[in-house]
Parts: structure tokens; sequence; C-alpha cells
């Protein structure tokens, strides 16, 4: 357990920029990185079981970060799709949206607002859309950071834990109790 809990605390830099994922998802959100910022490593081994990956490949500090989920660099379509356009993010693309695009954000309800979100980057910039996206994740309550699925807050139990929440509590409850 000592090997894990080193690797999860080796010193790997999260700037906002590696918050905003080629998608529009912002990274401060996912459990994985949650997890990975605050060495969960009891959630990080139940990620990576989850996933069918290793501890050190479940461990992420966002999209455009060196270090990211195997999950997400393996299957993301987007990632690469950006960096070989040399572009940023989706939303600036000639292509925007594309197929694969509004496919993705059809899967999963964490996603619903991709598509609104990338137009919010395009329009505000990342610095702004972050404080937006940091926003909307956060407890009213305590401030705390949460995931999409998180419906009451994790450090506080606020209910509900977030703006996103509050707005798709029932398309997540109904996607929740579908696993």
């Amino acid at each position: 357990m000592e090997n894990i809990k080193n690797r999860a605390t080796e010193n790997h830099t999260t700037t906002g920029e590696n918050l905003v994922a080629a998608c529009g998802l912002y990274c401060g959100s996912c459990g994985i990185y949650l997890a990975t910022q605050e060495n969960d490593t009891e959630k990080l081994l139940q990620y990576a079981i989850v996933l069918n990956q290793s501890f050190g490949e479940t461990l992420c500090d966002g999209c455009k970060a060196d270090r990211k989920s195997a999950h997400c660099y393996r299957k993301c379509l987007f990632i690469t799709c950006t960096q070989n356009r040399g572009i940023d993010f989706c939303g600036i693309c000639n292509e925007y949206p594309c197929n694969d695009l509004t496919e993705f954000q059809s899967k999963m309800p964490h996603r619903i607002d991709i598509l609104e979100f990338q137009n919010q980057l395009k329009e505000i910039g990342w610095e702004q859309w972050l404080i937006e996206m940091k926003a909307n994740y956060s407890c009213p309550q305590c401030n705390a950071a949460n995931s999409a699925y998180d419906i009451a807050c994790r450090k506080c139990g606020y209910t509900p834990s977030c703006r996103f929440i509050k707005v798709h509590k029932d398309l997540i409850d109904k996607h929740m109790s579908n696993d």
C-alpha cells in the first residue's frame, strides 16, 4: 500500500488549463481527478478495478496534463483529434459539432452540457469558463468540489451537492438506477 501512496503523491502539476477537456468536460468535476488530487487511494483503487487498469494508470491531473487516466487517453477520440488539428477544444473546429461529439454527449448524463460548454469556451475563454465550471460543481454550502454524480456533497453532505446536480438530478437518478 505504501508504494501506491507514494505513486499518488508524486509531484505532478495541475494547471487550470489542464482541466479543460477537449470534448468540453470540466476535469475538476471528474471523480478520478478529484480522487487523484486528494490522494484518495481507496477511491482510486475502486476506479482502477472498475476500469480494468492499474492504479498508476488511473491517476489523472486533467485532460491536458501529462498524467491522465488510461481510460481517457486510450479511448478518447477528442484528445487525438484536437492535437492533430492543432486546436485546444472541439468547439473551435470547422467540423464542430461532429457526429462523434454528439454521440459521446448522448451516452452519459455528466456529458449533457458539453455542447453548451464548448460554446461558452469559445465565447468567454478558458480562464472565465473555469471560474464558471468551478462554481457549477461546487457545494453552495461548503464550496467543496463535487463530481457530476455526487448527489450529496462529498464533504458536508449538503443536497444538492452543486448547481449541476440541482439542474440534472432526475437524469442522473435515472442513469444511476439503471446501473
